[in-house]
């Protein structure tokens, strides 16, 4: 009997034309029975943000008959919520990778042809004014065909609701039933795109939205005038993405007049020749950032990732070296500057509320709560992070901040959806305000750590593609449920918590989480969206030192465990 991902091999053959170049790429695997089943053996579902997976043929990877039922499965699903839901439609932007301007079309003719409004920008544009737009417009629901920083390989297709953030887990499940109804090669409607917009079904947005955006952007700020050194000199790189054209601006706008663009990585790439792998959280990203900074004598590097969501730094120490910084490092720079600036200007409300992930330091609640300001907890991602927003607001909060590990930034709620763009801005604020006081941002995260306490942080991660990865990480954190941590580097664990069936007000996901005895902390849990596990650690110490010690310490003990897992 033929195997089912071997049925659906056929049936793709049997639906594509001669000549195809998804049908060639399928005839070209015909002996391959391993890279076959990688690529039938289930359908794209959504994870963390909605589908993402590498381009070409098949029904686990991202193509035009792939892209085209999700855009017809959430179209019917749209449409089950009636006409208003309809007219109110769907704003869609694409980022710079390859098909996405072709992907981006292909789901605005579907949604249109459906009888759903559809809006597109002019050009691709980052994932955060995206995000903003769904509540501009008012839209029922929004798509990104991005795969934020993944390798050129890869593509996604993230969707937004009418509340501007990432569709929520019920949300997902209800699409997902949706689009595993449709025929990928029979069930689509679709229409031409040049007719869509002449008859008004399609409409291309004005650029002068991208002026509201960057007006909303530049009024998150802190200090201005004379208050800031404006003559501070940066670095900022794309990374080959959409961050170029706003992230410029913005500069522009604020007044900075000492600043440089990595040249090699301004124009969109969508094969990043330069960077490769196009995450502004490895350092690795920063090479041609530091070598202008260096000929340059910049204090601050700065880098947004392809969709310009994330957003990373490296500081001059005092040593003159380039130091990336991890995101929680500047989550902790950007929650004590956002703190300690409102509460100095007088406008730091008694019920403010700011917002991270279960796996982000612990550090930043500290020097939130020094501030009179709450810290509430939430999954990763930011369906997840700004998710908390509509909540605190009934509960008489007022939101400040999110941000997660994984350097994204949510500064405002009008934007639910991490920013680049808006902590950037607020970065670049910030050393500028600094500097005039004579210190810089390396300086300030030396004064948060001798005020709140030494963390030593560190983020790694097991690659494991494929099927084959998937299941070892199943097998590890079966193993890790039985077989218990009771002391890990020296101390003893007193607390666990495990979330696969959720745990006070967080709902169900599978990530462990282990307390040790001295407020050192580590999780681990599997990527939603990319083939890793990954870990977490924050180590606490009565110095630098210490911490960095005992961390080295925890993760010998840990990672013995987990490679012990075949």
């Amino acid at each position: 009997m033929m195997s089912d991902f071997m049925e659906r091999y056929q049936l793709w053959l049997d639906a594509l034309e001669p000549g195809d170049p998804l049908r060639a790429e399928l005839e070209s695997i015909k002996d391959d029975e391993k890279e076959i089943k990688e690529r039938f053996h289930a359908p794209l579902s959504f994870g963390t943000a909605g589908l993402r997976g590498k381009v070409g043929a098949g029904d686990h990877r991202m193509n035009m008959y792939t892209v085209s039922a999700a855009s017809q499965g959430i179209a019917d699903y749209i449409c089950s919520y009636g006409e208003e839901a309809m007219r109110k439609g769907v704003v869609i932007a694409h980022d710079p990778r390859h098909f996405s301007p072709e992907f981006c079309k292909v789901a605005a003719c579907i949604f249109a042809a459906n009888g759903i409004q559809a809006y597109v920008f002019e050009d691709l544009r980052p994932t955060p004014q995206l995000a903003w737009m769904v509540r501009q417009l008012e839209t029922q629901a929004g798509v990104n065909i991005t795969a934020s920083h993944n390798p050129k390989e890869y593509n996604g297709y993230k969707v937004y609701w009418n509340d501007g953030c990432q569709v929520s887990s019920a949300i997902a499940e209800g699409m997902q039933e949706s689009i595993f109804a449709i025929d990928l090669f029979h069930g689509v409607k679709t229409m031409d795109y040049d007719e869509a917009v002449s008859a008004g079904k399609i409409k291309v947005l004005s650029p002068d939205y991208d002026r509201q955006y960057l007006a909303m952007v530049e009024g998150l700020k802190i200090h201005d005038g004379e208050e800031l050194d404006l003559t501070i000199p940066l670095v900022y790189t794309p990374l080959n993405g959409c961050g170029s054209i706003p992230f410029k601006q913005m500069l522009k706008d604020r007044g900075f007049v000492n600043w440089r663009i990595v040249s090699e990585q301004e124009d969109p790439d969508p094969d990043f020749t330069t960077v490769g792998y196009p995450n502004p959280e490895d350092p690795k990203a920063f090479a041609y950032a530091e070598r202008l900074g260096k000929e340059f004598g910049a204090e601050l590097l700065m880098a947004t990732d392809p969709d310009s969501d994330r957003f990373a730094i490296e500081l001059l120490n005092e040593a003159g070296e380039y130091i990336p910084l991890n995101g929680n490092q500047t989550g902790y720079l950007l929650v004590n500057y956002i703190l300690a600036g409102r509460k100095d200007a007088g406008t730091l409300p008694a019920n403010g509320a700011m917002v991270k992930s279960i796996v982000t330091s612990t550090l930043s609640t500290r020097i939130a709560n020094a501030h009179g300001v709450k810290m509430f907890e939430a999954l990763t991602g930011f369906k997840n992070i700004c998710g908390r927003i509509p909540q605190l607001k009934d509960e008489g909060l007022v939101y400040l901040f999110g941000y997660e590990e994984s350097v994204g930034y949510a500064a405002c709620e009008e934007v639910r959806d991490k920013d680049g763009i808006s902590a950037g801005m607020l970065v670049a604020e910030a050393a500028a305000y600094y500097r005039r006081q004579g210190k810089t941002l390396w300086d300030v995260l030396q004064e948060i750590y001798a005020t709140y306490g030494y963390c030593n942080e560190d983020e790694p991660n097991l690659i494991l593609e494929g099927l084959e990865g998937t299941a070892r990480i199943g097998r590890m954190m079966a193993y890790l449920r039985s077989h218990p941590f009771t002391c890990v580097g020296g101390h003893a664990v007193e607390k666990t918590i495990d979330y696969i069936h959720g745990h006070e007000d967080i709902p169900p996901s599978n990530v462990l989480r282990y307390f040790l005895d001295n407020g050192s902390w580590f999780a681990i849990r599997p990527s939603g969206t990319e083939p890793k596990f990954k870990f977490y650690f924050y180590a606490f110490g009565a110095s630098a030192q210490e911490a960095k010690a005992l961390n080295e310490a925890i993760k010998s003990d840990v990672f013995a465990a987990v490679n012990g897992v075949e």
